[in-house]
């Protein structure tokens, strides 16, 4: 019973970690006005391949945003929309997490990429006065794509190495300690 209870807490702080993290990571972004419309670079999107550690990743990442997005011009639409892409894309870098390339978990930071493009780019296309037009969708889709590539790819990759190599480290040394 304690053991469970051990790790059902360290699972909730986790998620809060994350969570609050998130959160204030976007609002640096919504300071700088990076953070939403078409055009977005949210440094918070590299925790995006959190969920290849832990998976209370998944609820971190997912309340991270809907707070988040609590900052968004589209309202209610962005925090329902915006969490969803979030959560389907944590369970996604989730279920790829295995799949490497010497070691570096390479379609992790894909997910996001994909989810939040097509979920973002087509919320941010509903919402516009012309309504959904393909061109318009394919546009957006773009933009928010390779806005969610540069912070997934170029921050969020370079993060899991990071990461990995810690984890090591602390393998090797607890290796150490136990001779």
């Amino acid at each position: 019973m304690k053991a469970n209870t051990s790790t059902n807490i360290r699972f909730l702080v986790q998620g809060a970690m994350i969570a609050a993290l998130y959160t204030a990571l976007t609002l640096v972004a919504v300071m700088l006005n990076w953070a939403f419309g078409p055009v977005q670079f949210r440094f918070s999107e590299a925790m995006t391949i959190l969920p290849v550690f832990t998976p209370a990743a998944i609820p971190g990442l997912a309340v991270g945003c809907f707070l988040s997005n609590l900052w968004s011009s589209m309202g209610v639409m962005d925090m329902i929309f915006g969490t969803l892409a979030t959560v389907l894309a944590a369970i996604a870098t989730r279920a790829v997490r295995h799949v490497r390339v010497k070691g570096i978990p390479v379609l992790a930071p894909l997910p996001p990429v994909l989810f939040n493009a097509l979920i973002v780019g087509l919320e941010i296309t509903i919402v516009s006065p012309e309504g959904f037009l393909w061109p318009a969708f394919l546009a957006n889709a773009l933009s928010v794509g390779l806005g969610e590539l540069a912070a997934c790819y170029i921050l969020g990759l370079p993060l899991a190495i990071l990461l990995d190599k810690l984890e090591a480290e602390k393998r090797l040394f607890s290796l150490h300690a136990a001779r």
